[in-house]
């Protein structure tokens, strides 16, 4: 084979590898979350009504996970999307309804590029509708939550999260099920317990503090998304969580 066939295969195999690498990384980023029919006819109206009434942008450097901009993550999810958007008569929020004999599912929300390295702060409001029956994060086989929230940053190929969670029945400050290896860093930290159900609470969060003392470091990696997680699959119980008013702060 002369020099310049051997140029044009080692070409077309780097094109080839090129297309597997973005057809693998599309592969990740499943469908959006459907909103209920009611809910997504209030929606529309009230976006409709925001632009005639001309709402303000956010403030600089501030970033918002708005319901519509979350996706299922194929990779960490069975093939039931159990998540609608929802609204009532204060807000739009995620719904997470989870079902036995679903498998699991995690919506995902991805930082813009640019902000990555900017935000500080984290801001959202959550609440358990229905929590797991005996679900125990610190506890195999028994890890469960009606709500979960995780923060994940990356640098180069080692990802770190921290797991916050709304367990049933750890109390709160709780931390366990600590992982480190070459390319995974995780606590998972109890932030609510128990009931009474049905009650939004307010959480707020100093991303570089918290990274910084959950995993030693003070170079902090840029922060690469949030993802929410409801689930019963471990005690096969049902499981009901909502989400809502995410907002990243400098």
């Amino acid at each position: 084979m002369d020099s310049r066939a051997l140029w044009v295969k080692r070409r077309l195999g780097v094109i080839a590898l090129v297309a597997m690498f973005v057809q693998a990384l599309s592969a990740e980023v499943g469908s959006p979350v459907q909103a209920a029919p009611q809910a997504a006819q209030a929606a529309s109206a009230q976006a409709s009504a925001g632009r005639e009434a001309g709402t303000k942008p956010a403030a600089a450097g501030v970033v918002r996970a708005d319901p519509e901009r979350w996706r299922i993550i194929d990779s960490q999810s069975g093939p039931v999307n159990y998540y609608t958007i929802q609204r009532d008569a204060e807000r739009t929020f995620l719904r997470g309804s989870y079902q036995p004999p679903n498998k699991k599912a995690v919506l995902g929300f991805e930082m813009p590029e640019k902000s990555r390295e900017r935000v500080r702060r984290l801001e959202w409001s959550w609440r358990a509708i229905k929590l797991p029956v005996q679900g125990d994060e610190c506890t195999k086989g028994k890890g469960d939550s009606a709500a979960v929230l995780y923060v994940t940053w990356r640098r180069f190929l080692k990802w770190y999260s921290l797991k916050y969670v709304w367990s049933t029945t750890r109390p709160p400050g709780t931390i366990c099920d600590r992982r480190r290896n070459s390319f995974v860093a995780q606590d998972t930290v109890v932030l609510e317990s128990g009931g009474p159900t049905g009650i939004w609470k307010r959480e707020s969060l100093d991303l570089t503090r918290e990274f910084r003392e959950h995993f030693g470091d003070s170079d902090v990696p840029p922060l690469m998304g949030l993802g929410v997680m409801t689930d019963g699959d471990q005690t096969k119980t049902e499981s009901t969580g909502d989400y809502s008013d995410f907002v990243f702060m400098p």
